[in-house]
């Protein structure tokens, strides 16, 4: 089947925090303890995803899309700010900026398949509001030097954990870099719930507005019905408790997918080692989340050909993760230019996306490919490979045809 590896190891667990709501009848994450039978299953992910990360707060949230809209609201992003994002990424990276009238500014990525910090500083303006650095397929970007840029020019730094919940940098989890940080636990992520996400960071400000974006302007403490007192303006994206059951259950299984995943991906990856026409991804860090192995090959006529035989597509044509097939952005203007009523200097940048304006970023997918590990995807290129449930002897049976077919070409 597709999906993501924590949707491979539901079991026991997710069966009974489910059933516990189930039995309480009570599914709404906000009541009494001890009343109506509330379980409180939403807050205690929050309190132990905050245990995992090591950062001071958490909000659970609807989606991982829903998370970035928070973490933009937050902090104050609106219209005519600009906030760089890498072109390789899901579109709900770049939607989430748009949709706060804000502006995306594409960045190139490196042979990590992260944000290329080479190019970040010569996107940099007076309208420069974010960095969004994008830990891809689970790789980490490299946070020191993002941290040291977003420093030198005063800008906030917005981590986009979606497809790296757990992973590491430099010894700290990814998401307690950053000002603020986004999490998705959708069926395809590191550990998931279905559908649903979580905001992190360690700033009061920050959590507070956040909370209050994602629950109409409440402030955190509710957890009941509440006249009055609201900070923001907000919305609806709060996390139920059957949805939260089920976060909370992967929750406590995460460090163990993650070693799992580190240990099969190795196996395979030593199998592969040493072999001519291609070299695998730059890794920023061992504590990666290892969902998948990325080939780099020589030349996009080679990937093609391994990807024929595979049955599979270069990343370059995996969907709404790569710009150029982003039919919603292409030849558009950016939304502020479009609708600001302002007539000053500050809402008169204007960008118009179009296919291949990122070379670095098109010659890289172009000749990249995914096996999966622990995210089998045809929508990320990674319909063929191994999961997270693979015997060591499947994991050898994969390698072994891989190797024949690297070597055919």
């Amino acid at each position: 089947m597709a999906g993501g590896p924590g949707s491979y190891v539901f079991g026991e667990e997710e069966k009974k925090q489910l059933n516990e709501v189930m039995e309480g009848g009570y599914l709404f994450r906000y009541g009494a303890e001890g009343v109506d039978g509330f379980c409180h299953k939403v807050a205690d992910f929050e309190n132990e995803f905050c245990n995992v990360l090591g950062a001071k707060h958490v909000v659970a949230t609807s989606s991982g899309t829903g998370s970035l809209l928070c973490c933009l609201a937050a902090l104050g992003i609106g219209a005519g700010d600009e906030v760089i994002v890498p072109g390789y990424t899901f579109i709900a990276s770049i939607s989430s900026i748009i949709l706060m009238n804000a502006i995306p500014v594409l960045a190139e990525i490196d042979e990590s398949l992260t944000i290329d910090t080479t190019k970040i500083e010569g996107l940099v303006t007076p309208r420069t509001k974010a960095i969004m650095p994008v830990h891809m397929l689970g790789n980490p970007c490299k946070m020191d030097e993002i941290l040291r840029i977003a420093k030198k020019h005063n800008l906030y730094v917005v981590e986009d954990c979606c497809q790296a919940v757990g992973g590491s940098f430099k010894g700290k989890r990814l998401g307690t870099y950053g000002d603020i940080s986004a999490y998705s636990l959708n069926f395809f992520k590191t550990i998931s719930s279905g559908d649903g996400g979580a905001v992190g960071t360690n700033d009061d400000m920050l959590y507070e507005r956040a909370f209050g974006f994602h629950d109409q302007g409440h402030k955190p403490s509710r957890m009941g019905v509440e006249v009055g007192n609201r900070s923001i303006v907000g919305m609806n994206m709060r996390m139920n408790e059957l949805t939260g059951a089920v976060a909370l259950a992967q929750t406590r299984k995460l460090d163990a997918v993650l070693s799992t995943l580190r240990e099969k991906k190795e196996l395979l990856k030593n199998l592969l080692k040493g072999m001519d026409g291609f070299k695998f991804r730059n890794i920023n860090d061992e504590k990666e989340c290892a969902t998948l192995l990325t080939l780099l090959f020589d030349s996009k006529e080679k990937a093609e050909k391994f990807c024929d035989i595979i049955g599979s597509k270069p990343i370059a044509y995996s969907g709404w993760h790569v710009y150029n097939n982003m039919e919603q952005i292409l030849n558009k203007v950016t939304a502020s230019q479009a609708n600001c009523p302002y007539s000053c200097e500050k809402h008169k940048n204007e960008i118009t996306y179009k296919k291949h304006m990122l070379p670095q970023t098109d010659d890289i997918l172009g000749r990249a490919v995914n096996i999966s590990i622990g995210v089998v995807d045809k929508g990320l290129g990674s319909g063929y490979g191994i999961n997270i449930n693979s015997s060591e002897g499947k994991i050898k049976e994969v390698g072994i045809k891989l190797r024949k077919i690297l070597l055919s070409l």
